[in-house]
């Protein structure tokens, strides 16, 4: 089956996720074969479907309700089914429950009713006893939880499809601040968000509060999660606003690059300073992997995974030698290594990814050689 909806809460990114379309009301059900009902009851709802409704659509239609017995007008149904409209009705919810037992909606040949027992199946109840166990579990590993009562709701399938960008989102958040010098000074941040899609197709609510736990967990005891991020922002008056940059590009990667840029404080890495004066940093997701991508002005390319060295240098042949020889000798292994450079024997920024943390002294010794001019070990 072609599968479509109306839905004026879903956003176009999770009916994408899982192939869904998304049409208006009229649209779906006028053409619908197949029509399943999956709402609360309020005044919106109430008798959605009517003698009006049932005209609108295709001869030889079949209902399935299965949410609330009075999203149907139950007498209205009676009649669609007379006149042929309604080929079959499926109903496991009635205005009335029970329903009278004279009921010509219940009584009717052409639909199938079970007694609201949707919920109380062996299956259902198995089911929802594992997805609770599981969102518990997940929820104590530290993991997003897409169930959460007092956050925003967050479809897990727009969980899945920003997973890796949520990651990214936390360590370059993590990164930012610290290259501040005095991180109590951290009170305006920005963040760029660069995608193909419209911007009202990017649900960034979560990205946010990730950013948000990267900033303010390496300097503070608190836990930063989905339900806590806006209010402990604000408590410690950070303010974060947010852009979104629509670029050119398809639309099945909801991310090119997130940038955030930390202003109006002085950084213990001068090079991260961009052009306009403020702290900045990028990065992308890559097969999957969060890479950092830009630091300041200097374009790198380092997987952000461990910890990573940033270090400021003349560039010339046989640095990278240098500093590889010294973590190398103190068993620090380098997973990745990148050079962004002006140009040619000019500054350039090294970032090197470690697995583990090397010494101060293995530290201060990339610090004397003498072609660095300023590092800063980074802890992810």
């Amino acid at each position: 089956m072609h599968v479509i909806a109306h839905d004026p809460y879903a956003s176009a990114d999770r009916a994408r996720a899982i192939g869904v379309e998304l049409v208006n009301f009229e649209e779906a059900i006028s053409t619908a074969d197949f029509i399943s009902l999956h709402m609360p009851l309020t005044a919106a709802t109430n008798k959605m479907l009517n003698d009006e409704t049932f005209a609108k659509m295709k001869k030889g239609v079949r209902i399935v309700n299965v949410a609330r017995g009075g999203v149907i007008d139950e007498e209205a149904l009676v009649r669609a089914l007379d006149a042929g409209i309604v080929a079959q009705a499926a109903l496991d919810v009635f205005t009335e429950e029970p329903p009278k037992q004279d009921s010509k909606l219940v009584q009717h040949e052409r639909v199938t009713v079970t007694p609201h027992l949707g919920a109380s199946t062996i299956e259902a109840q198995e089911g929802v006893a594992i997805e609770i166990a599981e969102a518990v579990v997940g929820a104590l590993k530290g993991e997003l939880a897409a169930t959460a009562v007092n956050a925003p709701m967050v479809p897990a399938e727009v969980l899945t499809e920003l997973k890796p960008y949520v990651e990214l989102a936390e360590k370059l958040g993590r990164l930012a601040v610290q290259l501040v010098a005095g991180v109590s000074g951290v009170k305006n941040v920005k963040v760029s968000y660069a995608s193909s899609r419209a911007p009202d197709d990017l649900d960034t609510r979560l990205l946010r509060a990730m950013i948000t736990k990267g900033l303010i967990e390496p300097i503070s005891s608190v836990y930063v999660n989905l339900v806590n991020a806006d209010y402990t922002a604000k408590q410690r008056g950070l303010r974060i606003t947010e852009e979104r940059i629509v670029i050119d590009g398809s639309s099945e990667c909801p991310l090119e690059s997130i940038q955030v840029q930390i202003a109006n404080v002085e950084s213990k890495f001068a090079s991260a300073i961009s052009e306009s004066g403020e702290i900045k940093v990028e990065g992308q997701v890559k097969d999957g992997i969060p890479h950092l991508t830009k630091v300041g002005s200097f374009e790198v390319d380092v997987s952000l995974e461990g910890s990573i060295i940033l270090c400021r240098q003349v560039d010339q042949p046989g640095l990278i030698g240098k500093v590889g020889s010294i973590l190398g000798q103190e068993n620090v292994n380098v997973s990745f290594m990148s050079v962004g450079r002006i140009a040619p024997r000019k500054q350039a920024v090294m970032a090197i990814g470690v697995d583990d943390q090397p010494s101060k002294g293995s530290l201060q010794r990339i610090g004397e050689v003498p072609a660095i001019e300023e590092f800063v070990f980074l802890k992810l």
